[in-house]
């Protein structure tokens, strides 16, 4: 069979029940139907299908779900294991957005917090927000980063979703429009192959409310992945992209399989996959690989 179908949902509300609503919706549009192969029991199916194209599938199946708390991944069986991973850091690969919670200590999370909402809903501009946020942080100790980070948690799934596929050979790099002074500790925690991201500049005892320039923003996430790619040898169909605000649509775009994760409107509404109910081992069973080869 030339497409799969990934039917994911949180551990044990994957019944086989749900399986016929779904093979009957496709097979009404045509569709001719493989067997289907269990990725874990009650949590990851995949459904092998010709004759319709991934987008149709995918629509088919959403509906005939009726809002179970099922994600649906259609693509193209050949390639889908993943070569190269681009991720977004905040609210992506770590729970929390850093900039906020470092703001926290200036006293100013509130305020912080929704420029940074407006600016992952596609508001206002990346690179204008960042320089305004770091501004208002100017003569903060830098005692706060590290306060920050120890607040600062993995997501669910991320330690499992890096290490199992720089195991299978793949290149991880973590794409943040945060800072480095994070994402390399969080690299560093994960086990990502690379990191790149804003640098956030100081005098050695506090902020000084700058940040180097160039900006790392949308475009240089998607600079990154391309960057990355050629530097593999690998086409971007080889690539896996995952983030949730609007400065990772550019990169998600180009992917080979790109994943709006828990993402703001702009960007569930945009992105062809969208992970909505699941933790980011999501990711491993879009691309086919068993729980049993998870590496933990």
């Amino acid at each position: 069979m030339q497409h799969v179908l990934t039917l994911i949902a949180p551990a044990g509300e994957l019944p086989a029940t749900r399986l016929p609503p779904v093979r009957d919706a496709l097979s009404a549009l045509g569709a001719r139907l493989g067997q289907p192969d269990w990725l874990a029991e009650a949590e990851a199916v995949d459904l092998p299908f010709d004759g319709l194209a991934p987008e149709q599938a995918d629509a088919a199946a959403r509906a005939a779900l009726a809002g179970a708390p099922v994600d649906c991944v259609a693509q193209p069986a050949e390639g889908r294991r993943k070569r190269l991973l681009v991720a977004d850091m905040d609210s992506t690969i770590v729970t929390s957005e850093t900039l906020d919670e470092l703001a926290a200590y200036a006293g100013l999370k509130e305020q912080v917090a929704e420029i940074t909402r407006r600016s992952m809903n596609g508001e206002i501009d990346f690179a204008t927000a960042l320089r305004e946020r770091v501004a208002m942080l100017k003569g903060l100790s830098l005692s706060a980063l590290e306060a920050t980070w120890k607040e600062t948690h993995p997501m669910p799934g991320a330690r499992a979703l890096v290490r199992t596929m720089v195991a299978n050979g793949a290149h991880c790099a973590l794409a943040s429009g945060g800072f480095t002074w994070f994402t390399g500790r969080v690299a560093s925690l994960l086990g990502f192959s690379s990191h790149h991201a804003n640098v956030l500049e100081d005098d050695g005892k506090a902020l000084t409310g700058t940040v180097a320039e160039p900006i790392f923003d949308r475009d240089a996430k998607l600079t990154t992945l391309k960057h990355l790619a050629a530097e593999l040898g690998l086409p971007l169909s080889a690539s896996l992209a995952v983030g949730d605000g609007a400065n990772d649509l550019a990169m998600i775009g180009a992917a080979g399989l790109g994943v709006a994760y828990h993402a703001k409107p702009v960007v569930a509404a945009s992105a062809r996959v969208r992970v909505d109910h699941n933790d980011l081992k999501a990711l491993l069973y879009a691309q086919g690989y068993r729980a049993s080869e998870f590496v933990s």
